[in-house]
């Protein structure tokens, strides 16, 4: 198996639902499994999730789950047929009252305040972009159009407005009985789809905290895929743990050309606000029907890495595609090989930066410290993950082990860029728990005698927040 310091979200579905398949594709390098909510029951769910927590014990190997929850509905109604065929130039209309299902000349919608959203003029694209109508007239809850670029549409297909400017909210009723679903669970992160500004992460959190009760508390990802979005990104950040680069809905927004650009400025905000962030849509498309990816999915993957993404994400690929262990191992390959490339300039990042915090600066010290001298490795024994966190958002060639007495701090750091999180029993005294960490690396390789590690700690050890020890180690 490759080592890869990016990470690899997969999407679980028909095609990676053996039990076998997927202790093989998590031993290739899976980090989180993603449980698509707009597909299944609860009791799906909680089975899928059972599965997951399974083949990762067999596989000896911690990954977190994903719950990425379906969000507003704005989309077609059903046909009679299943499907139309649309001929630019047509008439079509999109009728929030009607109650038979659609033909060639109208069709039923899921979001019924369209027809309050909409102004004559407006562009709206259907099936992610495919099929371009325009607005003619509206006539109560009619909408009637003009196509554009005509196409297959087919039931419940997504609509979209260019530019941006519908206003469901970012939870609806299901996603709320779904939270309540993947929290019976302790799922590790939750998704939430089409946020608009804090306020909606602010609300799933709160939601999220209730349903975990005395548990422990998910993260939460917000999928940036609006153009509403894109001006409220600092506060959707600051309210948020991570942020998912939705290139999909985005695209359909924004137009594609503009992509590639907001992923790098995302990406780069996201690191400097301490968050994660995933890169996700279309990234290994191809493979869901062929062995190998395209030279431009390739280059597309490493990119990615290059923009300092914490973790890359397959949706359709592992779900429902032909090829999902080898689509892993690809990926997995790219990531490793894009790595090896990075330039990076720790001391820029030190300049001009305040550290109020003496966590916050222990682990910057660590960094700077074993980049100096060469270090193998730093160790960070942490309790809620942040010293690992904090660390991982510097781009270092140094593998980060963080070592917890908690699962579900293991489980969340697998997000984590160059993180590799580590479960250790620190009920021991600290020399006792470091000895301890030293001969697990050992027994892993990574360290040999004579070569230098750098480790973080806590005085007393266990109380989060609380590092406020580095020690350089030469192995004995």
């Amino acid at each position: 198996m490759s080592h890869h310091a990016t990470k690899i979200v997969i999407t679980l579905g028909p095609a990676s639902s053996d039990p076998a398949l997927l202790e093989q594709m998590i031993r290739a390098g899976v980090n989180v499994v993603r449980l698509n909510f707009s597909h299944g029951s609860a009791q799906d769910h909680i089975g899928r999730a059972a599965l997951v927590r399974a083949a990762a014990q067999r596989a000896g190997r911690e990954v977190a789950i994903m719950a990425d929850l379906q969000g507003p509905k704005i989309r077609v109604g059903k046909f009679a047929d299943g499907k139309v065929m649309l001929k630019p130039g047509q008439n079509f209309v999109l009728d929030a009252d009607r109650t038979e299902l659609g033909d060639i000349n109208a069709v039923g919608l899921d979001y019924k305040a369209l027809p309050h959203e909409v102004k004559v003029g407006d562009l709206l694209l259907l099936n992610d972009g495919l099929i371009v109508i325009t607005v003619d007239a509206i006539k109560g809850a009619a909408i009637s159009t003009t196509v554009k670029v005509g196409g297959e549409l087919s039931n419940n297909k997504g609509i979209n407005k260019q530019g941006g400017g519908l206003t469901a909210p970012a939870l609806t009723a299901k996603d709320m009985d779904d939270i309540r679903t993947a929290m019976s669970f302790q799922t590790d992160y939750v998704a939430i789809s089409f946020p608009k500004n804090a306020t909606d992460m602010e609300m799933a959190r709160q939601l999220c905290n209730v349903a975990a009760g005395d548990g422990p508390k998910p993260g939460l990802i917000a999928k940036i895929e609006r153009a509403e979005a894109i001006p409220h990104l600092q506060e959707i950040l600051l309210a948020s743990d991570g942020i998912m680069v939705a290139r999909g809905d985005l695209a359909i927004e924004v137009g594609n050309a503009a992509v590639p650009a907001l992923q790098k400025r995302m990406i780069r905000l996201a690191r400097e606000f301490d968050k994660v962030v995933i890169t996700a849509t279309q990234m290994m498309e191809s493979m869901i029907h062929n062995p190998v990816p395209t030279r431009a999915e390739v280059s597309d993957v490493a990119n990615a890495v290059l923009d300092g993404t914490d973790a890359v994400m397959l949706s359709a690929e592992t779900a429902v595609g032909e090829y999902p262990l080898e689509t892993v191992l690809q990926m997995a390959n790219i990531c490793h090989a894009a790595e090896g490339s990075e330039d990076f300039q720790l001391e820029a990042d030190f300049t001009d930066k305040t550290f109020s915090r003496i966590d916050q600066s222990i682990a910057m010290g660590a960094l700077f410290t074993a980049y100096h001298l060469s270090a193998k490795a730093i160790v960070a024994m942490t309790d809620s993950g942040s010293t690992a966190l904090w660390m991982s958002r510097h781009l270092i060639q140094i593998p980060i082990y963080a070592l917890t007495s908690k699962v579900t701090t293991q489980r969340k750091m697998t997000l984590y860029r160059n993180v590799q999180p580590l479960f250790i029993d620190t009920s021991a005294d600290r020399d006792t728990a470091l000895q301890e960490a030293e001969n697990d690396l050992k027994a892993r390789g990574i360290v040999k005698s004579g070569d230098v590690y750098a480790i973080t700690c806590g005085e007393p050890m266990g109380s989060p927040g609380g590092t406020n020890m580095l020690k350089i180690c030469r192995v004995s």
